[in-house]
């Protein structure tokens, strides 16, 4: 196995890096430069290998069709409508969704595989805290005031964490609210989560566009931590509703479901984590998926 990836990448694999680190921690770097000698390095090498599972968004979709090795495509999610123009162009490639929910007509699906997380990195916190936690990206996409809004009409504390990614709305519609009751803490990492997830006593995930996946809703369930999540998207699927939390379609359903926690059984929330993302059944979904396209490649050939 040959993981393609920058040079500081932490694998048991096989590393092959023609980029040294992300162009995120690289000022000097170009980011459409990097790109491209990292896809087109792992496609020179292709007739080396028996599969190429790309997770690279859809520019590598356009060197499939030079090699004769098969390519499998994670699509974690589809960042613009005017990228669709190249998927459907190679709409007969292999695609696997991170969701059910996350899918566009007309693609080669060959299957859901979800998100898979270590259930090591989040030990279960049997008995939770007071606060309400907000855990992700400072943006409207994440639904941050309507949090807000849920503490306000609760009363209940709320512990937002996440890197701001829209400065804009941060300044307009979050810190004006920040006191004693609702406060930003900044980016957290992983310790810094399981600390959230023993103060808390619900996990706020009031998304205001269909979800794709939400590796939070998997981590804080992992945790033993019940999640609202706003009934958009992917949610669904990944919270039962009544079982490891609730699905909500406004602030005051939400409101009302804080009422409902005690219905929810934490050893129940970790036990789903466990039997649909964790690591292990990613990882033998995948193999699943390896089967198929080498059955299918030779029968092809036959």
């Amino acid at each position: 196995m040959t993981l393609f990836a920058t040079g500081d990448s932490v694998t048991r694999a096989h590393l092959h890096a023609v980029v040294g680190k992300g162009y995120e921690e690289d000022a000097t770097a170009d980011p459409k430069v990097a790109e491209y000698l990292h896809i087109s390095e792992a496609f020179e090498h292709a007739d080396e290998f028996d599969l190429i599972h790309s997770h690279y968004d859809f520019m590598a979709l356009t060197y499939t069709r030079l090699v004769k090795t098969p390519v499998l495509t994670t699509i974690h999610g589809f960042s613009s409508p005017r990228i669709l123009s190249v998927y459907r162009k190679y709409r007969d490639g292999y695609f696997v969704s991170i969701s059910d929910s996350d899918r566009v007509p007309g693609l080669n699906y060959l299957a859901t595989v979800y998100n898979g997380i270590d259930l090591s990195l989040y030990p279960l916190q049997e008995s939770g805290g007071d606060d309400l936690v907000f855990l992700g990206r400072i943006h409207p996409d994440k639904g941050v005031h309507l949090a807000i809004a849920v503490a306000r009409m609760s009363g209940l504390p709320l512990l937002i964490a996440g890197i701001i990614q829209d400065e804009a709305y941060f300044q307009e519609q979050v810190k004006p609210h920040l006191d004693d009751q609702i406060r930003y803490i900044g980016p957290v990492d992983v310790p810094g989560k399981n600390e959230l997830f023993a103060r808390a006593r619900a996990l706020l995930h009031l998304n205001t566009i269909p979800e794709r996946f939400g590796l939070v809703l998997a981590e804080a369930n992992a945790a033993g931590v019940p999640v609202l999540a706003m009934d958009l998207g992917s949610c669904r699927e990944v919270i039962q509703d009544g079982q490891t939390g609730f699905l909500v379609n406004n602030v005051r359903e939400a409101v009302r479901a804080l009422e409902r926690l005690s219905q929810i059984d934490r050893n129940a929330c970790r036990q789903r984590v466990q039997q649909c993302f964790s690591i292990e059944t990613m990882v033998e979904a995948y193999e699943r998926v390896y089967h198929t396209i080498f059955d299918m490649e030779a029968k092809r050939r036959s």
